[in-house]
């Protein structure tokens, strides 16, 4: 049996941010979180996502999106709304878990800024 703490990185479209966050937890905090990831709306991984963390030498490139209901079964210590989005839509959790907000900027099509 686990005494890891399970955490869900919760995102609008699990395509970058929550899937960047589930990556980093299990590499560098492994051996005490179980992370996990999903969307309100899913949309397939964003390539960029993959591009960069294969660049820092974490490989997510198998990982898929998935929709908050695909989790309904596992109870989580922490959920991390990473988008206004998400935090709006968050699903109601049993009051033992823990949710957390802290919102990033979705990515940007790179032809904004030329």
């Amino acid at each position: 049996m686990t005494n890891k703490k399970r955490i869900l990185y919760l995102c609008t479209g699990n395509s970058c941010r929550s899937q960047v966050a589930m990556a980093w937890t299990n590499k560098l905090k492994g051996d005490l979180f179980k992370a996990y990831s999903a969307g309100i709306e899913p949309k397939s991984v964003d390539l960029r996502a993959v591009k960069a963390m294969a660049e820092a030498g974490v490989d997510i490139s198998v990982q898929k999106s998935k929709d908050i209901v695909s989790l309904k079964d596992i109870e989580f210590d922490y959920v991390v709304t990473l988008c206004d989005t998400a935090r709006k839509s968050c699903p109601f959790f049993p009051v033992r878990t823990m949710v957390l907000h802290r919102s990033f900027d979705a990515p940007r099509d790179r032809s904004e800024y030329r």
